[in-house]
């Protein structure tokens, strides 16, 4: 059966109204973000203010050993908190899917709502692409909103030390442009994909949030010394993301064919 997008358009519209009557979840979502961009100003701003106690030296040249004798510490520092930090931001384009497609799904089939959508002509692929959409669209905004005010409060406060403005960087523009959609496009799979094998949104989303560990973890491993952050290693993220995502969609489209979902659950 042919794509139609209007079709795709229409699933898409109905989930958008739906997340939008769900204040729960809208408060959820406002959480993540929140604490993403608060956390790194603070940081920023305590190296701003204490530029030269002596124990930023020591955490300096425990990343860098080679550290001039002239170099801040403080710029350094703040340096490598802004590239590190990008690991962690990519939780929220992940997240914020999971939160929304966990409820696409699964949460129709609690409210008893999934039985109608089935029963219209919509097909599999029409149903991934507007459920999809439904999750994506407010995960990339929210992404780049907290993006924007994240580099106002770097400059902001980081400004009398540096004297000029330290975001947006090209990593992280690129990053935002680029790789945060990729990552919300695999946390959207991902929970498109575990919420239409349980029963419960709450299950799908608990289980779904266990793809974050493994980005947690190499962000650990940045802050621990082990793993050097930068473009390169960034863009190596989202290609390997960028093929994830592509399994992801050929798996949800399979999973999501109206007939099995009728057998699974009807």
């Amino acid at each position: 059966m042919a794509f139609r997008p209007r079709r795709a358009l229409a699933v898409f519209w109905k989930d958008f109204l739906d997340l939008r009557k769900n204040v729960g979840l809208l408060v959820s979502m406002a959480v993540l973000p929140t604490v993403m961009v608060t956390v790194p100003i603070i940081v920023v701003w305590t190296y701003v203010n204490t530029p030269n106690q002596a124990d930023l030296r020591s955490v300096a040249q425990f990343y860098d050993s080679s550290l001039p004798l002239g170099a801040s510490a403080a710029r350094f520092l703040i340096d490598k908190t802004l590239t590190d930090w990008f690991g962690l931001f990519l939780v929220m384009p992940i997240f914020v899917p999971i939160l929304i497609a966990s409820q696409s799904v699964a949460g129709e089939k609690e409210r008893r709502t999934l039985e109608p959508l089935l029963a219209s002509p919509v097909t599999a692929a029409e149903l991934v692409a507007g459920k999809s959409l439904a999750s994506l669209v407010p995960a990339v905004v929210i992404t780049w909103a907290a993006f924007l005010v994240f580099s106002v409060g770097v400059d902001i406060v980081a400004w009398p030390l540096v004297q000029g403005p330290l975001m947006p960087n090209a990593l992280w523009t690129f990053g935002v442009l680029v790789i945060a959609p990729l990552f919300a496009f695999f946390g959207n799979g991902v929970a498109v994909l575990i919420s239409a094998r349980v029963s419960e949104a709450r299950m799908a989303q608990q289980i779904s949030a266990l793809v974050v560990l493994p980005l947690v973890g190499m962000v650990g491993g940045q802050v621990a010394g082990v793993l050097k952050a930068g473009f390169m290693y960034y863009a190596l993220q989202g290609a390997v993301v960028l093929v994830l995502d592509l399994v992801l969609l050929w798996a949800s489209i399979r999973l999501l064919d109206r007939e099995r979902l009728v057998s699974r659950w009807g």
